[in-house]
């Protein structure tokens, strides 16, 4: 038998079993007086399995491969109660799919990672869509499981509960192909937490009342795209990732970070909107200060066109963050624009095209769009008070200002640190925004 031969038959056994799963495949319909956990285990692979209004009571466990919706669909009241303990639902079968259920009262006991609904070890296409959680555990804990869609959710945590006692909403731990889209989570530890994934996309999800709204760890080649999250302490927490695409997303009213990037390499952060970033008062210390953007042992990425608005810390570069690109970006109203502290240089501008920075005092006399004079926005007293903070009280006195002074006369004197070469006069557009 040729190549093409061995190819239509597996082609066609593939039909024919399909053709055979959706022959016999049944529609379970299930009431709250019925035993659910039977019904489940009765249930073959392709069945749907339909829940009427109300609640059911129990850890269930999904070993088939079935749909379990609700009968009367978004307009559903079907509540599964775990009774304080455990998980929910566990699904131990591919190919499953739960709909338009509400799910509350599962176990709070992170180490077991006790979760509404919980994947099991090497699964793949599963469908988690339009549900309700209300719980203390993690909302969604999908493992080592590939081809996974969750979508429109809407989990919220327990909010009496100490951030760290809560799980996270949804949990994705060594996944692949995961498309994590329109979900809504609040009152959790972390919105959205994936560690050890790649090949994932997370679209369009809002998260708030968080610690983070999304975290990454040891994870690479994944999208993060046109996500809000606010009232967080920070909007995104990016670490030890690499071949990270952050573009379009939107971080607002956090109090510690916009977003942090920690030991991140080989990434594009780009199109992104940040803003208000302030530690409330009852919270202040030395050192404390809300970071629009904080970029620590990073290296090799693109910071372009972002907007940084009104944070304590427009960016903050440290521990060796160098070789990154940044241009395009607009900082605005922040009080401090860059916190910037090392030996080397860095120029912040690409082809012609620098930041646009809102304190810049210099003119275009050419009408070229950029300013005649590059911006330099720190200088050797900065450096001084960032390493000796009690030198605030100096900033103002005339024997600083005679410094800061002889510092512009004699550029020798000042220290390496950044350089845009070229500052906007005015607002950037991304150019692809531009041209729409």
């Amino acid at each position: 038998m040729n190549i093409f031969s061995r190819h239509c038959t597996n082609v066609f056994s593939v039909i024919i079993g399909l053709f055979h799963a959706t022959a016999f495949a049944a529609v379970i319909e299930v009431t709250s007086s019925d035993d659910l956990q039977l019904k489940l285990d009765l249930a073959k692979n392709g069945d749907v399995v339909l829940l009427a209004d109300g609640r059911y009571q129990g850890n269930f466990i999904v070993t088939n491969s079935i749909a379990i919706e609700a009968k009367f669909g978004e307009q559903a009241k079907v509540i599964l109660d775990a009774g304080g303990k455990g998980n929910n639902l566990t699904l131990l079968a591919s190919n499953s799919t739960i709909k338009h259920l509400k799910f509350i009262n599962w176990g709070d006991d992170l180490t077991e990672q006790n979760s509404a609904i919980y994947g099991e070890k090497n699964l793949t296409n599963l469908v988690i869509s339009d549900n309700q959680f209300e719980g203390d555990g993690f909302g969604i804990w999908i493992q080592k499981t590939k081809q996974v869609m969750i979508t429109n959710n809407v989990i919220k945590g327990n909010p009496s509960l100490r951030s760290a006692d809560r799980g996270n909403g949804i949990q994705l731990s060594n996944v692949q192909n995961v498309e994590v889209i329109g979900n809504e989570v609040s009152y959790t530890r972390d919105g959205l937490y994936i560690i050890g994934s790649q090949q994932n996309v997370l679209r369009g999800n809002t998260m708030h009342h968080l610690r983070y709204g999304v975290h990454y760890m040891y994870s690479h080649s994944n999208k993060v795209i046109d996500n809000l999250a606010y009232q967080t302490r920070a909007g995104y927490a990016l670490m030890s990732s690499k071949q990270l695409t952050v573009e379009g997303n939107v971080s607002r009213d956090s109090e510690d970070y916009g977003m942090l990037m920690n030991f991140i390499t080989s990434s594009t952060i780009s199109n992104n909107i940040i803003n208000n970033v302030w530690t409330k008062p009852e919270n202040k210390v030395l050192g404390r200060e809300g970071k629009g953007l904080f970029v620590y042992n990073s290296a090799y990425n693109t910071i372009s066109y972002n907007l940084i608005d009104t944070a304590e810390i427009g960016i903050h570069l440290t521990a060796g963050s160098e070789n990154t690109k940044v241009y395009g970006n607009n900082f605005i109203n922040n009080p401090v624009q860059v916190k910037y502290v090392s030996n080397r240089e860095q120029e912040w501008s690409q082809d012609g095209v620098g930041n646009y920075w809102s304190n810049y005092l210099g003119w275009d006399l050419n009408n070229d769009g950029a300013g005649d004079t590059p911006f330099e926005p720190n200088d050797g007293i900065d450096k001084l008070v960032w390493e000796y903070p009690e030198a605030k009280v100096l900033l103002d006195s005339p024997s600083v200002l005679v410094l800061r002074w002889v510092q512009k006369q004699f550029p020798i004197l000042k220290p390496a640190g950044v350089k845009d070469s070229y500052p906007q006069m005015s607002p950037v557009t991304a150019p692809s925004l531009a041209n729409n």
